[in-house]
């Protein structure tokens, strides 16, 4: 029982490495919500930075490690009832979905958006909203399985990734 239980906490841990933290090269997101900036790791080098939106209050945006879970090109907008592609769908062209306080990549994810203007404000119920040709960019850049991990931090992206393992 004793061993179980040390398994459990060890294996249950969010600091327990193995599977959790991206291997040197493999693809990684870090968004900072201080700067409301996206950084994008793959291969050992940044590969696109942009300006981003994120939650109208710290707490609608979740902070953490996550993993991308589904992906969609113009995605269909179900809390209004607007088809993938029409102009009035908030999430622009592409959709990236992560793993947040337990959801299946559905609720939270990286998305576009038909207000260009509200780049880099604290805006979204949540989301993290992308410039339409930066996700379209990271959309073909990430597949499935890539880390995400948003943070409200003062250090640098290289810092990040370095503590991470994302780059050497």
């Amino acid at each position: 029982m004793r061993i179980l239980l040390v398994f459990l906490l060890v294996m249950g841990s969010p600091i327990w490495p193995i599977g959790r933290n991206p291997i040197q090269g493999d693809p990684f997101i870090i968004i900072n919500k201080r700067t409301n900036e996206l950084a994008f790791y793959h291969e050992g080098n940044l590969k696109l930075k942009t300006k981003v939106a994120t939650g109208k209050t710290n707490e609608l945006t979740p902070e953490g490690l996550f993993t991308v879970t589904i992906k969609a090109k113009d995605p269909y907008y179900r809390r209004g009832n607007i088809p993938g592609g029409d102009p009035r769908n908030p999430l622009g062209s592409r959709w990236i979905g992560f793993d947040a306080r337990g959801t299946d990549g559905r609720i939270y994810g990286l998305h576009g958006t038909n207000r260009p203007s509200s780049i880099g404000k604290y805006i979204s119920n949540g989301c993290v909203r992308l410039p339409k040709k930066a996700v379209e960019e990271l959309y073909d850049m990430v597949p499935l399985g890539t880390k995400v991990y948003i943070t409200n931090s003062k250090d640098s992206f290289n810092k990040i990734a370095k503590r991470f393992g994302a780059i050497p």
